[in-house]
Parts: structure tokens; C-alpha cells; sequence
């Protein structure tokens, strides 16, 4: 809780006035979308703990309080989450091994979205949950090719997030 959920609203509230100040200002936080809060998935809080699972949604909301408190001020305040797996090294450690890091993509795909979201007007884009191959596609195309850790593996045999 200390570092998502309040960390997240720290460091915000530290960074607005500088923000205030900026060109194109935008608070970007890696959590899960919004929706996914109210659905009956209890599966995710049984996978991760109910306290991290806590401390993430904390930090979207978050997100979601200050896009509506900051709008005026034009600082977009978005989410962005992976669908997939993502190869680092708690997948490897905690979830599987080798064998699920290679039906992971690669960290870079969630860079990617992120500079598709910091490069876009932040007065028009806030208060977005988004996925990372979502907003890519929707720049890119659908070939998320590039970004799996197993070039052979394919998209329907990548391992799900479990937040999304």
C-alpha cells in the first residue's frame, strides 16, 4: 500500500505543480483498468493476494481521481496495463520459469505504449485505462509479433495478465 497506492498519490500530488508548468504534462500509472474492478473476477485477488491486488487498483483510482481533479490544468492522467505477460524476473521466479518467459513479450512493448501516450495532446488523452497492445495496434496495426520473448510462440498461446 505504501508504495503503489500512496507512493502513487505522493508522487503526484509533489509533481502537479511542475506539471502545471509543463508543455504537454501527463501522470502515467502501470495498473489496471478501472472496469475491471467491479467484475466478478475474484480469481486475480486469490493469484496475487488481496493486498497487492489492492494496492494496484488504489493506484488506479488514483488516476482516475486526479484525471477528473486536473482536467482544468490539461494534465492527461492515464493507466496503462499489459495483456500479457511481461518478461522479468518475477514471471521467471515466481510464475513459471522459462517456459512462461517465452510466452512473454518483452518490457519493451509497454515502453512503447507509454510514449504513445506522453507524446499525445495531454489535454485530450486523460482518464484512459489502457492496454499496452491496444494502443499499440491502434498506431501500428495488430502484429505484436515483435514484442514476443519466442518469436514461434503464437498470440493465442501467450500467457494472460491477470488483471486483464
Amino acid at each position: 500500500m505504501s508504495v503503489n497506492a500512496r507512493g502513487t498519490f505522493l508522487a503526484s500530488k509533489y509533481a502537479i505543480p511542475h506539471l502545471k508548468k509543463s508543455k504537454n504534462p501527463h501522470i502515467l500509472t502501470i495498473s489496471p483498468p478501472l472496469e475491471e474492478i467491479t467484475s466478478q473476477k475474484t480469481n486475480w485477488f486469490a493469484q496475487q493476494g488481496t493486498g497487492y491486488t489492492l494496492s494496484k487498483f488504489g493506484m488506479t483510482l488514483v488516476t482516475h481521481g486526479l484525471a477528473g481533479e486536473l482536467k482544468e490544468d490539461g494534465i492527461g492522467c492515464n493507466t496503462l496495463w499489459p495483456r500479457t505477460a511481461i518478461a522479468t524476473a518475477a514471471v521467471k521466479n515466481l510464475l513459471g520459469g522459462d517456459a512462461t518467459v517465452g510466452k512473454s513479450r518483452i518490457p519493451e512493448i509497454m515502453g512503447d505504449a507509454a510514449y504513445v501516450i506522453f507524446t499525445s495532446c495531454s489535454k485530450a488523452t486523460t482518464d484512459n485505462f489502457y492496454i499496452d497492445d491496444e494502443i499499440l495496434a491502434s498506431m501500428n496495426g495488430p502484429d505484436m509479433k515483435k514484442y514476443r520473448v519466442d518469436q514461434k510462440v503464437q498470440e493465442i498461446d501467450m500467457i494472460p495478465d491477470f488483471m486483464v
